[in-house]
């Protein structure tokens, strides 16, 4: 018996994870994310699936990011009609994500003249076939093949899987690989013991800084930022990244490190992911965060930070006068709110741009992380003459050395025989599996997009 592995998404590129599993009576999707790019609405996106739809029996969902749950409705809208498994913070980021993706979609669709890619009642159906599975549980998901979560410390919910046939061969796919020590996750676990392990490489070719840089760096660039006397943007995913950079304002307010002045968390959004990090942080947050939760109640608010959910309360920051700092999707300024914003103050001078996520080839931010000394937002050229700092180690990503540390960590187990380096550019890709067959001595491959490997108690090969 054998188990086979194609590589429908996340060869070559980091978004897009889409992975099909098959065994000897089953078949497992592993992940069905959307493409994000140049282009939000791509063709990769509105194309049909590489695979017969109706015929897959399960999918199993790594984390709640859109390139990994993106495309889950058209995949019901389509003929899917298996279960949906993930854990139970996952399954409630993943409902407004893709609630709010569906939202954005139409809007793309209409404006590219396309049919929506999926519509509200498709998420409907979507998740009446999700079944929540937790962490260190054995369960079979399609006929003969069973699925095991282990946490990946990169967001709340975040989960590596494990895929077991009858006769006990397995492969592991890691999803996405947190950027431990997290400060509100626990860190990674270790696969061991998997025949064969795709594992990502977002950050394969680079280096974070420590904990304690990257956290004074904020802090020193916020005071540059005040002290400027204009407005502080800060693009933020709404998932991990704002909470993150809301408990560390929490902290420099509270440690008297920066000057009251008011914060604007501007994404609904944003706003309701962070009731869920309130909701689950209990039980999900690394032991040291729940106590502190327990302590402090809540560890994202403090008094001047202000919610705005309503678009009136929105457009209202723009009456607040001196420095003030506005959190806003999405991320890579590639939509949400931080469009209207970027567009309104980076003209200013006084004002400072503060960049603190990966940004994939193409969109406004990485043009913007690469000096450009204009942009292109909502179909206008902006012109930018506020100052743009790009802080480093916001990922919540593993960077080179914690890559190849979760490698051997996994080799460790002196079970897996093969490493696929996979959701990364092509160069990060390369990197890491290079490193992991110079230092570890691995047989690490690098995948192309609609390769099939086959796994066997015996070997690993390329159909």
């Amino acid at each position: 018996m054998s188990l086979r592995l194609t590589f429908y998404g996340g060869a070559g590129k980091v978004t897009g994870s889409n992975f099909l599993v098959e065994g000897t009576r089953g078949k497992i999707l592993v992940d069905c994310g959307i493409e994000q790019g140049a282009e939000f609405a791509v063709e990769e996106v509105y194309g049909p699936f590489p695979y017969e739809v109706k015929t897959i029996d399960a999918l199993v969902v790594t984390h709640a990011h859109l390139d990994h749950v993106g495309r889950i409705p058209k995949l019901v809208k389509d003929g899917f009609r298996g279960k949906i498994f993930m854990t139970p913070p996952t399954k409630d980021l993943a409902e407004l994500i893709l609630r709010d993706s569906a939202g954005i979609l139409g809007k793309e669709a209409s404006r590219l003249g396309r049919m929506p890619l999926y519509e509200e009642k498709d998420v409907d159906t979507a998740f009446a076939l999700i079944e929540t599975l937790d962490y260190h549980t054995e369960k079979e998901v399609a006929p003969g093949l069973s699925a095991y979560l282990r946490t990946t410390g990169h967001i709340l919910g975040s989960a590596s899987v494990r895929i077991t046939d009858e006769e006990g061969t397995n492969i592991a796919l890691t999803g996405d690989i947190g950027n431990s020590p997290s400060l509100l996750l626990p860190d990674w676990e270790p696969v061991t013991d998997a025949d064969a392990l795709v594992m990502e490489s977002v950050y394969g070719d680079r280096l974070h800084p420590p904990q304690k840089e990257r956290v004074a760096s904020l802090r020193d660039t916020l005071k540059r930022a005040i002290a400027r006397g204009g407005t502080v943007l800060i693009p933020a995913f709404s998932l991990e990244r704002t909470q993150l950079m809301l408990y560390e304002l929490s902290n420099f307010f509270d440690a008297g490190e920066l000057p009251k002045i008011p914060v604007f968390l501007d994404s609904p959004l944003a706003i309701h992911v962070t009731e869920v990090y309130e909701k689950w942080g209990a039980t999900y947050f690394k032991k040291e965060t729940e106590d502190e939760m327990k302590r402090e109640g809540s560890i994202f608010e403090f008094p001047f930070l202000k919610q705005t959910l309503s678009r009136e309360d929105s457009m209202a920051i723009e009456k607040v006068a001196g420095p003030k700092i506005i959190i806003a999707g999405a991320g890579m300024s590639h939509g949400g709110r931080i469009g209207r914003w970027e567009t309104k103050y980076l003209p200013d001078p006084a004002s400072t741009l503060i960049i603190v996520g990966y940004q994939a080839p193409g969109t406004p931010g990485r043009r913007m992380m690469e000096g450009a000394s204009s942009v292109r937002l909502a179909g206008s050229e902006v012109k930018i003459k506020a100052k743009v700092e790009n802080l480093h180690g916001w990922s919540a990503h593993a960077d080179r050395d914690e890559l190849l540390k979760f490698a051997e960590a996994a080799l460790a187990g002196k079970r897996i025989r093969t490493i696929f380096t996979a959701l990364g550019e092509p160069s990060a890709e390369r990197f890491l599996a290079q490193r992991i067959h110079d230092y570890l001595g691995s047989n690490a491959v690098v995948p192309e997009y609609g390769e099939t490997w086959e796994i066997t108690k015996e070997s690993i090969k390329k159909v």
